[in-house]
């Protein structure tokens, strides 16, 4: 039987071009969407799609009872799934920080409650979370998005130890500039700090810098997707992977250099 591969996120970007290069190397995919219209010209192809919220507990108890009872296991579950929240820490609202995090870090985890059980009955299966770079190197603007990357890292490192003992293999993926539409919905949502009532307006091109910047030199996804299945797929995978342009640099920048000179670097870029 074909292993099974859940992916989140897969309306554009790196979850749809995951779910085209793992079809092709003939898994059976169930690619999901908060919308599964969206990708419904995947199932041409083979691919399975469903309806998947992962800040609902019952659209991601829906999505693993309607995996389960059609292919009656789970071997790879990539968590792909989330969006950049950008703007100044002290005028974010809070609510939108909680979305972040929600998105981006407890549903992920939540989702890999109902998963992992699975794995562990079978003595196998992956659990890829999609981190960033982000998550390494914190940048102005990008404080609620930098923090749960790193926290979507964490996480992975304390599962990746609890569950070896069953089986079961966490990785975790750090992408770095990858071509998507990632800054789309950024550039909608920051409008509101080029005004008179944000104290950052005069510092409005920097936050546009801020949010555009994962796409000045990207890495194609479809490069990026087909780096990443030989990672996973591959025997005996190393825990974390770097892939994409600024993959290496932005860590290397943030072992390397104090904090100091990373502040004033940061600062010259996106506050001057």
């Amino acid at each position: 039987m074909k292993e099974i591969i859940l992916i989140t996120g897969c309306s554009s970007g790196i979850g749809l071009e995951l779910a085209k290069e793992f079809n092709v190397r003939e898994k059976q995919v169930i690619a999901t969407a908060r919308n599964s219209q969206i990708i419904e010209h995947l199932k041409k192809d083979g691919i399975d799609i469903f309806d998947l919220d992962i800040t609902k507990s019952e659209s991601i108890t829906k999505c693993v009872d309607y995996i389960m009872n059609k292919y009656s296991k789970i071997d790879i579950l990539i968590n792909n799934a989330g969006y950049g929240l950008f703007g100044p820490v002290i005028e974010l609202s809070i609510e939108d920080i909680k979305k972040q995090f929600e998105t981006n870090v407890i549903g992920h985890i939540e989702l890999i409650q109902k998963v992992a059980p699975i794995m562990i009955r079978n003595n196998s299966g992956k659990i890829v979370n999609i981190g960033s770079v982000s998550g390494i190197l914190s940048t102005p603007f990008a404080g609620a998005y930098c923090a749960s990357k790193s926290a979507i890292h964490s996480f992975s490192d304390s599962l990746r130890m609890e569950l070896k003992p069953f089986g079961v293999e966490v990785l975790t993926i750090q992408p770095g500039a990858i071509k998507s539409n990632f800054g789309d919905r950024g550039s909608k949502d920051i409008e509101k700090y080029s005004r008179e009532t944000s104290i950052y307006n005069k510092y409005y091109s920097g936050i546009q810098n801020r949010v555009n910047s994962s796409q000045d030199t990207p890495t194609p996804a479809e490069e990026f997707a087909q780096l990443a299945a030989d990672y996973i797929l591959s025997q005996n995978p190393t825990p974390v992977k770097r892939i994409g342009n600024l993959s290496w640099k932005l860590p290397a920048i943030k072992a390397l250099l104090s904090d100091t000179i990373i502040d004033a670097m940061l600062i010259k870029k996106f506050l001057s």
